[in-house]
């Protein structure tokens, strides 16, 4: 709908710039999803310099931002909750591992299998997350330590700075390109909100809060907030650290001591260099029973970071019309994850709203997820009291045009274009990302449902023309791919109690894939063996001779010296074999003896 990604020429001004914007829209992401994960705010930070500055020196894919995910948030804080933090830290670096080996081994081309109809549902479940996600950020704080939506006029301030980002993103690169409009538009509203915040009633803001234009500063004394009279009732959380449970009075006066006791000045971005897990929290115990608690964690979250970081690199190679390294990537992404558990860091993945917001303000080469990983650096140790002053609303208004980019409207009108089952499917992927914010499961499940329907499909174009030649004997003439989903139609279509003495089955226009294929082939010979008939198998593909030959004990495949093949198989029971040979100048004829 808009040309937010159009083709930007590739140099350095453009890399920097680019890099700027993608670190001040990384600040509030990495904080939420460190909130979520039930770690600090400043791991979550630590995390995405880690991982944005190994993954654009090492990844596959130029251009391509990642840093602590939802969807890695999601797996650790299960393990958080149960086991420690200090738990955390070694997982991270096994997932990392994991992900090297993957790269490694060259695994990284499956994601060559996942079908077109599965990135449309990925794309447009994401965007829808996206947009979910920034709705966060229109919530306050009531006096029971609850999130609750903002109403009235700081709703509507907030709105308008919404809208104006959004309208300066777009409005201003049809004037120039000289700098990313995205980052003109936060330090526009920024300013802007500052001027609001001095100048405008103090009745005008939302409730509990001091400022009529919410910044990062706030979002983060907010949230301490809200986990702070959690942990004070023993209430169960919505997954953002707020109660979410009706309180009495005795508890709602603990949220309120609770959150008294937070100090402003406490809650910031400000922290040193990262150093070794290992001396800031407690080292686990390095035993068998350590390894087997996290391994189930390792797997999922190394599955997890390498499905979204691949299928965002899919995304942007179509974006910028380049080809990125699957293999490379799944490397990189190991790396990072290696070394950012070794810092204390909660991991993560390739980040699809970053990334498009890199590409849409000219970043095409590792410099600008270079820069981006250092700014975000220099904020934690240097700028965080200026960081803090920038108001969600520009952050959010970002995000929005990042979720219009990315919805990839022309699928609202595919319906009747594409075959149903492509489109369920994309539905299917988009509805379960959306409502399960689980992007990993959703394109498994996509991938999944896409097979059964190619199988099914292809189940039914099994077929036969059935001709005699001058000996009387009758000969099918099959077409189309023999396997699982076809065995049982495959025999269906023959008659051996009512087919003359011999019989031919020609291969020619057919294929055997699996071990169904080859029973159905020896379940039909065993039916005509008892009627005392003869079977014969022609025009069998080398791919085919070569699935017996594995077949082992099975199956035996002898082939001659000289041009004519004979090929045996033995089955369980010795009373069937396949025997079949060949003249030098005609093709290999098999046939089937009892």
């Amino acid at each position: 709908m808009l040309n937010l990604f159009a083709l930007r020429e590739r140099n350095i001004k453009n890399d920097v710039l680019s890099g700027v914007t993608v670190a001040l829209a990384l600040v509030p992401e990495a904080v939420a999803f460190a909130f979520l994960a039930g770690v600090s705010p400043v791991v979550g930070l630590y995390s995405a310099f880690f991982l944005g500055l190994l993954t654009a020196v090492f990844g596959g894919r130029p251009g391509m931002i990642s840093g602590a995910t939802g969807a890695m948030a999601v797996v650790i804080v299960t393990l958080v909750a149960k086991y420690g933090v200090e738990y955390l830290f070694p997982t991270v670096m096994l997932c990392g591992l994991m992900q090297v080996l993957v790269g490694m081994g060259r695994l990284g081309m499956l994601i060559r299998m996942v079908p077109h109809s599965v990135v449309l549902g990925f794309v447009n479940g994401l965007a829808i997350v996206i947009f979910m996600a920034q709705l966060g950020s229109f919530q306050t704080i009531d006096d029971a330590g609850r999130l609750t939506y903002m109403q009235g006029p700081a709703l509507a301030i907030m709105g308008g700075l919404v809208l104006l980002t959004m309208a300066i993103i777009w409005l201003l690169p049809k004037l120039t390109r000289a700098v990313p409009s995205s980052l003109v538009a936060i330090v526009t509203v920024t300013l802007i909100a500052s001027v609001c915040n001095q100048t405008l009633d103090k009745g005008l803001a939302a409730e509990n809060q001091s400022k009529v234009v919410l910044t990062v500063g706030d979002m983060l004394y907010t949230k301490a907030k809200a986990q702070a009279a959690a942990t004070a009732i023993g209430a169960p959380a919505d997954g953002h650290g707020a109660v979410a449970t009706e309180l009495d009075d005795a508890s709602i006066a603990a949220a309120q001591e609770s959150m008294a006791a937070i100090d402003p000045a406490s809650v910031s971005l400000a922290a040193g260099l990262p150093l070794p897990f290992f001396m800031e929290s407690v080292l686990p115990p390095l035993t068998l029973t350590t390894l087997w608690i996290i391994l189930p964690y390792a797997v999922v979250l190394a599955a997890v970071g390498l499905i979204e970081s691949l299928m965002t690199l899919t995304l942007v190679d179509e974006i910028t019309e380049t080809r990125g390294s699957g293999n490379q990537e799944c490397v990189g992404q190991g790396v990072a994850n290696l070394v950012c558990g070794f810092f204390g860091g909660m991991g993560g993945c390739a980040m699809i709203g970053q990334s498009l917001i890199n590409v849409n303000s000219g970043g095409r080469g590792r410099l600008s997820g270079i820069v981006a990983a250092v700014c975000l650096l220099a904020f934690v140790l240097f700028l965080a009291p200026w960081i803090e002053l920038i108001p969600m609303a520009a952050l959010v208004g970002v995000m929005f045009m990042v979720v219009i980019g990315t919805f990839e409207w022309a699928s609202l009108k595919m319906m009747r274009k594409v075959p149903v089952s492509d489109y369920l499917v994309m539905l299917l992927v988009a509805g379960y990302t959306a409502v399960m914010h689980d992007l990993a499961t959703a394109v498994v499940l996509g991938v999944i449902a896409s097979a059964l329907v190619f199988a099914w499909q292809h189940a039914k174009h099994i077929g036969v023309d059935i001709k005699h030649n001058e000996f009387g004997s009758k000969i099918y003439q099959l077409h189309g791919p023999l396997f699982f989903a076809s065995a049982t139609s495959f025999k269906e279509l023959f008659d051996p109690a009512s087919d003359p003495d011999d019989v031919v089955i020609d291969f020619y226009y057919t294929r055997v894939y699996d071990q169904s294929g080859l029973e159905a082939i020896s379940a039909l010979a065993d039916k005509y063996q008892q009627h005392g008939k003869r079977l014969h198998l022609t025009h069998l593909s080398a791919e085919c001779r070569k699935l017996l030959k594995r077949a082992g004990d099975l199956v035996e495949v002898n082939v001659s010296e000289d041009p004519q093949y004979h090929v045996t198989t033995e089955r369980i029971s010795p009373l069937l074999t396949i025997t079949g040979q060949a003249p030098a100048d005609e093709e290999p004829n098999y046939a089937l003896n009892a």
